[in-house]
């Protein structure tokens, strides 16, 4: 057994934080319709604040705190991604459209050679 047992027990506080988060969307949501008379500056707000109130009161539960904590392991992880120079996304864009073409042509001569043996050879409708 690990040392580090995962939490995933949530309040009833939590799931009372996370209800009000998904209020505070749906109502943004249904500000940004209930709006469509206004302008769209407005609407946008009604939106972008139902958003952010969503955000403040699930970043207080325990769900949020573990999303936040997940969310920094994740960039702390592309930190540590080589990514490919220039040169080596070229080269290898080439190789796929490569490999893509030759593919095309493969089974382009696949459908003309099946077609050839079914309508010539085997129905006998001569075009």
């Amino acid at each position: 057994m690990s040392n580090h047992p995962v939490e995933t027990v949530s309040t009833s506080s939590d799931k009372v934080k996370v209800a009000l988060a998904i209020c505070a969307v749906i109502a943004g949501v249904v500000g940004f319709y209930i709006l469509s008379d206004k302008p769209t500056l407005v609407r946008a707000s009604a939106l972008v604040v139902g958003l952010v109130v969503a955000v403040a009161i699930a970043w207080t539960s325990e769900a949020g705190r573990q999303f936040l904590e997940f969310a920094r392991e994740s960039v702390r992880e592309t930190k540590k991604v080589v990514w490919p120079t220039r040169k080596e996304a070229m080269q290898i864009t080439a190789v796929v459209f490569g490999f893509v073409l030759l593919m095309a042509i493969f089974l382009w001569g696949t459908d003309k050679i099946l077609e050839f043996v079914l309508y010539d050879l085997i129905l006998g409708w001569k075009k």
